[in-house]
């Protein structure tokens, strides 16, 4: 890591007035195409079979042009405390909110794809100082990805899981944080998982929603509800995956319509926020529209939607994917949420995470916990990190 460019400096976001006009005149100007053909009266779930239904597209675009305050959202992203720091040669973006208790712990959140540091600005603080007194207390720091939000975009390949773990730990080395716990769900996940596995001198455990577990392994043994676990995972990604392997393989061509159009934008995040949420219709019976338009809005606004998309093209498959033979000997909690997109039984999760001192099952959440069900996934974050911090002397 370049040390020569060590400097953490305060950021703040703001967006002109006339790139906000500009998204409102691009909303009112957009082409649509008809509805889709199977078409059905809400609530019923197959409406999203050909994708997002026009109906509630129009109305979440109206809803973006004439009502959404992106100024609020700005406005707690500053509050919280945004910096920047430039890490081999590219600038990364991250918000670092410090606890007041003295027995805090440092504490790195990583987000994944189509998400953002949207996914954590609403609980940090209770993450920093917890209502609870007997809750564990935590420095949080979340980064924004390499080509996500305010981080810029690489100019170069190269950029995969394992260099964006090795960055995460240059990060937390200059912020004065030698020693700390890691939480991450989907690619964050797989970042997370790399930091415990790459780095157990400093990191001291890690929570995680997407266990990774090594290939290969064999469903004997598993119960009924573990091999269905099994079957929907392998079914997700034979059936429902067409938008991971797009972005792996041709990130730019997909890019151009992320970059200039923020309906094109909205129905292909709104999509991944529909499938993957623990609900019957809508992600809207859990997710706010202002919360999914925070997210939607950042990538606009930096204009990262091809940046972003080539998480995919450098890290699946190839040199930079998820090293098979990583084993993580620290300290590991692991909750798995009903309805995420990946559900790894426990014993192929013992595989790789030899140390397993917390796993869970709550009973509602989907691949977004932290919007979904905010409440319960910092009551579980805290009791994983709880658990891993005491097997870990800490």
């Amino acid at each position: 890591m370049n040390r020569r460019t060590s400097d953490v400096q305060a950021f703040e976001a703001h967006a002109t007035d006339a790139d906000l006009d500009d998204l409102r005149v691009r909303l009112a100007a957009a082409r649509l195409p008809e509805a889709e053909t199977v078409y059905s009266a809400a609530p019923n779930p197959r409406r999203w079979e050909q994708g997002v239904p026009l109906a509630d597209l129009v109305d979440i675009v109206n809803y973006w042009r004439t009502e959404y305050d992106w100024r609020s959202f700005e406005a707690r992203l500053n509050r919280i405390g945004q910096f920047r720091t430039t890490i081999d040669d590219l600038g990364i973006h991250f918000l670092h909110r410090r606890s007041t208790r003295t027995d805090a712990t440092p504490l790195i959140l990583t987000h994944g794809w189509p998400g953002s540091i949207a996914e954590f600005t609403h609980v940090m603080d209770e993450l920093a100082d917890p209502k609870d007194p007997d809750a564990p207390a935590f420095h949080v720091v979340a980064p924004s990805l390499p080509g996500f939000g305010y981080s810029d975009k690489p100019a170069t390949t190269g950029w995969g899981t394992g260099k964006i773990a090795a960055a995460w730990m240059e990060l937390m080395g200059r912020l004065g944080y030698h020693k700390f716990v890691a939480h991450g769900g989907d690619w964050g996940g797989v970042i997370t998982t790399i930091l415990g596995g790459r780095f157990p001198a400093q990191v001291l455990g890690i929570h995680t929603t997407l266990a990774q577990a090594p290939p290969g392994l064999t469903t004997d043994g598993l119960t009924a509800a573990e091999r269905k676990w099994t079957e929907d995972t392998r079914d997700f990604w034979l059936y429902r995956a067409a938008y991971a392997k797009q972005q792996a393989t041709r990130p730019q061509t997909i890019g151009y319509s992320l970059v200039d159009s923020p309906v094109g934008l909205l129905a292909w995040i709104l999509d991944k926020f529909a499938e993957w949420t623990d609900t019957e219709d809508s992600p809207f019976e859990t997710i706010s529209r202002d919360r999914l338009l925070d997210d939607v809005t950042l990538y606009w606004l930096t204009r990262t939607g091809a940046s972003a998309a080539r998480i995919y093209y450098e890290s699946h498959g190839g040199v930079n994917a998820l090293d098979p033979e990583l084993r993580v000997d620290v300290p590991s909690a692991i909750s798995i949420y009903p309805r995420d997109i990946e559900k790894c039984p426990r014993s192929w999760a013992q595989e790789r995470y030899r140390q397993i001192v917390r796993w869970g099952t709550p009973e509602t959440g989907g691949h977004f916990p932290s919007l979904e069900v905010p409440e319960n996934f910092v009551k579980d974050l805290q009791e994983g990190l709880g658990a891993v911090l005491a097997a870990s002397g800490s």
